[in-house]
């Protein structure tokens, strides 16, 4: 069935691990008609939890798309995954929807992942939709979670519905005014969302103003409560029971009567390749823009680009672009994902959520388009937490090395927080990921689809290295063959930039004394030294480096001899500019019983820690705040397991660099042996 863009609802499930996204996924899908019985996390038997590992754990790894067919309406819904290990692909779903619906535990109430998702909702202009799920739940406080919600979250936060019966119903309370609640009253909180919705538009208040509600047309409502979605000046609360399925089908009814269309959200983030905005319209006719936010690797029908339609339409049969439109494919099939499903269609407009098969230039990120003119256009980038942990591998059985790279390659194209790094070096080849659980379930994913085993053991340390002062560096290459010879001098100037600003190269070379076809080989000397590091082998960040002299040879200059001057001369210069080692620093968040937290407080001290602050929970949980060095924490998850039975949850994000403390700079330089280079 083919829809219009006005009649398409796009919209993600989203919060903390253990809300119970998936089966209200589950009972959406049974009151939309899709599934004749809701799914069961604990029997393995639900739509979007099909991979082996997500029914061994209990829980959602990957994000799942499911489709339902509504009174006219196509409603899109993405179950995501809850735990922090696998937000990227949760994150990545944010990236083709207009609604995020943020589930919380009405038992747990606001928690880490509820705080998390709803701020990358906000940051992504999207409207957020707050569905409060186990209202019938013992220990459930509804009246008092709202409260709680409105004071973490703005006054904005409002019911639209409101439960009954001790959470065996669920009433309406934008369009009705009379009804017996669980707590507050329909009248009450029909009021306070009126009075809310209608301020924001002039003519909706004036009209209200002047002859009362009676004279708001639906269309008006719909509008003006749109309109505060989007500008985020109405955050609708909703409730719940994904267990029995109360209140599934008014939230659906909600979704279709209230939620933006793909025309009426906040326009995406689009710029072209100098970074200006570029402006997409949901408008069929127009030439093809499509962002591909999920790859797939399906065992029977190949590569899948899950992609969502913002411009023109995607036809089977014809011929699309990828990013620069060097090479156009034909879409010889094209797909509307169903959980399992995948179902062929003929066409996709704008706010569709489609994918295509088999085509290997499609990656994350991709934009799908049909006109040279959309080339260098692309989607602003999701910002995605930095893969800290890291494990190195090597192949358990001899000549499976490209083998080991190719499925690697494979998971690492479906998730944009893995990351395969291969340190020449060493020979060494790291995975890097979230979370010891991010990489354990992609090397058991490894095992079961692709055959390969791994023996696997701690890689280094991510550690950089910088300088902390200014310095001149000189050296001349002069190599003499029998025939023509080498020669290249070079004097550059090294200085320190503040952290994180990266490297810049400057052409400070005045009267031609290098010209300017070697200067392209200097930085790639320069680089090259950069990469090997100077002072314990680690890569080398914020600093700027000036060549502003040197000299050169008619005959015997070549590009070998300036990448050689470069390097030394840069080396030379970075010995004399105090040259330091910077180490990870990471914020930690430790949730724990409050009873641990003097053993957790003092194990993290003992591993160089600050404490930032501490935040008490419901049911007797603390959150602790904290940033430490990476390099202390290769071992937290068993300590913290000990410390607290079990109980004790954490998540780490890159903050930033800084210098290690003057004893580990030392460790780490002797037990570097940097190799002398032979000219």
């Amino acid at each position: 069935m083919s829809y219009h863009t006005e009649s398409i609802r796009n919209i993600a499930l989203a919060g903390h691990a253990g809300s119970g996204k998936t089966t209200l996924f589950e009972a959406l899908l049974h009151a939309g008609g899709v599934v004749q019985a809701p799914g069961s996390v604990e029997r393995g038997t639900t739509q979007s939890d099909t991979d082996a590992q997500e029914k061994a754990r209990g829980h959602s790894i990957d994000s799942c798309i499911a489709g339902i067919d509504r009174g006219g309406c196509r409603i899109n819904l993405i179950d995501t995954a809850g735990y922090d290990d696998f937000r990227g692909g949760t994150l990545s779903a944010f990236a083709a929807v207009e609604t995020v619906m943020v589930v919380v535990n009405a038992v747990n109430g606001i928690e880490h992942g509820t705080r998390r998702m709803m701020d990358h909702a906000r940051r992504r202009g999207l409207a957020r939709v707050l569905v409060v799920n186990k209202i019938d739940f013992e220990g459930a406080h509804l009246g008092a979670l709202v409260e709680a919600l409105r004071e973490e979250f703005g006054p904005e936060c409002l019911p639209v519905n409101l439960p009954a019966q001790g959470g065996k119903q669920v009433l309406d309370c934008f369009f009705h005014t009379t009804g017996a609640t669980d707590f507050s009253s329909l009248a009450t909180a029909h009021q306070r969302i009126l009075d809310q919705v209608v301020e924001i538009n002039e003519a909706t208040m004036g009209a209200y103003l002047d002859q009362g509600e009676a004279a708001l047309t639906p269309q008006q409502l719909h509008d003006a409560f749109e309109q505060c979605l989007r500008e985020g000046h109405l955050v609708p609360i909703c409730f719940v029971s994904a267990r029995n399925g109360t209140g599934a089908a008014e939230l659906l009814d909600i979704a279709e009567r209230l939620l933006p269309n793909p025309a009426e959200g906040n326009p995406p983030p689009f710029v072209n390749g100098e970074g200006e905005a570029i402006t997409v319209n949901a408008d069929p006719a127009q030439h093809v823009i499509a962002d591909v936010f999920k790859i797939v690797n399906d065992p029977f029908v190949g590569k899948l680009g899950v992609f969502r339609v913002w411009q023109g339409t995607v036809r089977r049969d014809s011929q699309l672009l990828v990013d620069d439109g060097r090479k156009p494919f034909k879409v010889g099939h094209l797909f509307r994902l169903n959980a399992k499903n995948h179902v062929e269609i003929e066409q996709a407009v704008p706010g569709d959520i489609a994918a295509v098969a088999k085509v290997e230039e499609i990656h994350y990120d991709a934009v799908l388009h049909d006109a040279h003119e959309e080339d260098r256009i692309h989607l602003a980038p999701m910002r995605f937490p930095q893969p800290m942990f890291g494990l190195a591998l090597e192949p358990k059985h001899k000549g499976q090395e490209q083998k080991l790279a190719n499925a690697l390659g494979r998971l690492a194209e479906e998730d944009p927080c893995l990351r395969m790094e291969h340190h020449k070096e060493l020979n060494e080849t790291v995975l890097r990921g979230l979370s010891e659980l991010h990489l354990k379930v992609t090397l058991e994913r490894m095992r079961e689809r692709y055959g390969v085993e791994v023996v696997t053991h701690p890689p280094r340390i991510a550690y950089r290295e910088t300088i902390a002062a200014k310095a001149e560096g000189h050296h001349r290459h002069k190599k003499q063959t029998g025939g023509a010879g080498q020669f290249g001098e070079v004097s550059l100037r090294v200085e320190p930039l503040e952290r994180g600003a990266g490297f810049e190269f400057v052409d400070a070379v005045k009267g031609g004394v290098i010209p300017g076809t070697f200067l392209p080989a200097i930085e790639k000397g320069v680089r090259q030294a950069m990469e090997r590091g100077a002072v314990a082998g680690f890569p080398l960040q914020d600093l700027r480096v000036t060549v502003y002299d040197g000299k050169y040879h008619p005959v015997d200059s070549k590009e070998v001899a300036f990448v050689s001057a470069g390097k030394k001369a840069f080396l030379d210069a970075v010995g004399k500019a105090r040259p330091i080692v910077l180490e990870p620093i990471v914020d930690v968040e430790v949730a724990i019983p409050e009873s641990d937290v003097g053993d957790v407080t003092g194990g993290l001290a003992g591993k160089r820690a600050r404490i930032l602050g501490t935040d008490s929970r419901r049911g007797g949980e603390l959150l602790i705040k904290a940033q430490a060095p990476l390099a202390e924490l290769t071992d937290y998850p068993t300590e913290l397991k000990a410390m607290t039975g079990g109980r004790g949850r954490y998540s780490l994000d890159l903050s930033h660099y800084e210098p290690v403390p003057a004893p580990v700079q030392k460790q780490l330089s002797e037990a570097w042996k940097p190799k002398v280079e032979e000219d």
